[in-house]
């Protein structure tokens, strides 16, 4: 008699608890014992259907596996999962299952449980994990590097898929969409089409970014709507039995500057209100390094231009070939003082120079238009009798009594006609890299390998300076660069030079002309940390 009491004592607390307590028997069969929690709430199998079918897609395979490592270790089992509900067996909910295994009469295994609902539970510590990682993105060295990290915090746990692209456009004006590497795919989905602007350009995206309100598109598994989509898009999404697409506009100051795209795929129900409630949360943390890293790339693309300004076309003398380039560190926020330049003193003579500045940001960009036209001015008064020695101590004078950049490295030289077919060539190094001569008959060699480089400028008064001499013959050339074409943090500086030398003497037995060379001596994009420039002069034969 007391236990019937306890039994129904038991059994009014359970109903008045927000969980449900049910035993699942050996054959799969679930029985509901007690509480009014979720037991109203959540779908149950109908005969011939396995409860596991009850389980989210998703988590099916973790869950099976942590069921069967607690049935065979004989413990507890705690966890969250997904669950189906009953009254929208597309919609699932987050349950917090509790159960133990036991041994009934015939010494099969069951199991005693209970179910509480931990939907907001789970979505508070779902958007504080993911708002965390969001907050730690600093500003991006380029845009990519933001949205990588915004999609591996969203596979697989809000999205199978995500792709976002940067739109670019002024206020007011068309807007477009621009590849990005900012993708993540959930394991086994097929890959992604290249990343053109067209993969999800099309009337529904257009919509989102212009009015930037996020949309939610649903379809059967594989059965895209075919209308407000690239055909790229639509076919990718046949592929991975994708069910929903939700475009969400990424707004920094009044404008959306991003369009991330999150997708679910082989069959997976689409997110509902709450998960693309928290999807939108998460992408618009983007808006913070967005921000600081597009204005990152408004200086950059300032000094770009300020840089490029005075890289001025070689002027043109009789006899020789000059071929230049200019290639900016990959960076979105480094912009170095690099230059090059090339003056024509007289009909048989010219001034050529390379410099670096040190600093990367627009203030060095601008130092170095004043030192280059200083340069460029002092070498053509001098005229081709000067010593580049002196013309760079008079440089480093007058930029130390304007207050100017705190060094400067350079290479000054004055090439003069000597014969029909020989040139004099005499240079002042200021703590820059060597040149580099390629004579038409003989191994590439540093100039003054032997000799150390003069001190840099602006970093003391008075210092001498001293003057090279060479001479270079028809077919010869001379090559002048940065050091971004040999320095590399990490390596070292006397390897990187040989290396340099080598892959030059093996370009010039493959007779690649000028042009192509000095554009083939150029390390990987993405060994590239600094500017570089390159100037090369060549002693043309036949004249």
């Amino acid at each position: 008699m007391n236990q019937e009491r306890l039994l129904r004592h038991y059994a009014a607390l359970m109903s008045a608890v927000p969980q449900s307590v049910w035993v699942l028997s050996a054959d799969g069969v679930v029985t509901l014992l007690a509480g009014s929690g979720m037991r109203e709430r959540l779908w149950h199998p109908d005969s011939g259907t396995s409860w596991m079918d009850a389980v989210h897609p998703k988590d099916r395979d973790w869950f099976r596996r942590a069921w069967r490592r607690t049935a065979e270790e004989r413990s507890p089992l705690d966890t969250i999962v997904r669950v189906r509900l009953k009254d929208a067996p597309d919609r699932f909910r987050h349950i917090k299952i509790i159960a133990v295994p036991v041994l009934d009469e015939e010494g099969d295994t069951e199991w005693v449980g209970t179910a509480a609902d931990a939907e907001d539970h789970w979505r508070i510590r779902m958007r504080e994990k993911l708002l965390a990682r969001m907050a730690a993105v600093p500003a991006a060295h380029d845009l990519s590097e933001a949205f990588l990290t915004t999609a591996a915090a969203v596979v697989p746990e809000l999205a199978d898929a995500v792709a976002v692209f940067h739109v670019r456009g002024e206020p007011g004006g068309a807007a477009s969409l621009t590849s990005t590497e900012g993708v993540g795919l959930a394991p086994g989905l097929p890959s992604l089409y290249p990343l053109d602007r067209d993969i999800l350009w099309g009337a529904t995206p257009r919509q989102v970014i212009e009015s930037q309100e996020a949309r939610l598109l649903t379809f059967p598994p594989g059965e895209p709507p075919e209308d407000g989509l690239s055909k790229v898009s639509v076919r990718w999404l046949r592929r991975a039995g994708a069910t929903s697409v939700a475009l969400l506009p990424v707004v920094v100051d009044g404008r959306a500057v991003a369009l991330a795209t999150t997708t679910t795929c082989r069959g997976n129900p689409p997110p509902d209100e709450a998960d693309l409630n928290l999807l939108q949360d998460v992408f618009q943390q983007m808006s913070g390094p967005l921000r600081r890293t597009m204005e990152l790339q408004r200086i950059r693309d300032r000094a770009l231009a300020l840089q490029q300004s005075f890289l001025s076309p070689p002027s043109a003398v009789e006899g020789v070939s000059i071929t230049a380039l200019y290639h900016p560190a990959d960076s979105a926020a480094e912009v170095g003082g690099d230059w090059y330049d090339a003056v024509r003193l007289s009909a048989d003579s010219l001034a050529l120079s390379i410099g670096d500045i040190a600093g990367h940001d627009l203030e060095a960009a601008a130092a170095m238009g004043r030192v280059n036209s200083l340069l460029r001015g002092l070498a053509y008064d001098s005229g081709p009798a000067a010593s580049p020695a002196a013309t760079l101590s008079r440089l480093d004078r007058i930029v130390q009594a304007l207050d100017g950049p705190s060094m400067v490295t350079a290479v000054h030289a004055v090439i003069r006609r000597v014969a029909p077919h020989i040139w004099r060539v005499t240079l002042s190094n200021a703590g820059h890299p060597p040149p580099l001569l390629i004579p038409r008959d003989a191994p590439p060699r540093y100039l003054h390998d032997l000799t150390a480089p003069d001190p840099p400028l602006c970093v003391t008064d008075g210092l001498p300076r001293t003057d090279l001499h060479t001479v270079i013959r028809e077919g010869d050339t001379l090559v002048f660069y940065t050091d971004g074409l040999v320095e590399a943090p990490g390596t070292d500086i006397g390897d990187n030079l040989r290396r340099l030398r080598e892959h030059t003497e093996a370009l010039v037995r493959a007779r690649v002309p000028l042009a192509t060379l000095i554009r083939r001596l150029l390390p990987p994009a993405q060994n590239r940390r600094d500017d570089i420039a390159v100037i090369a002069l060549e002693a043309r034969t036949g004249q």
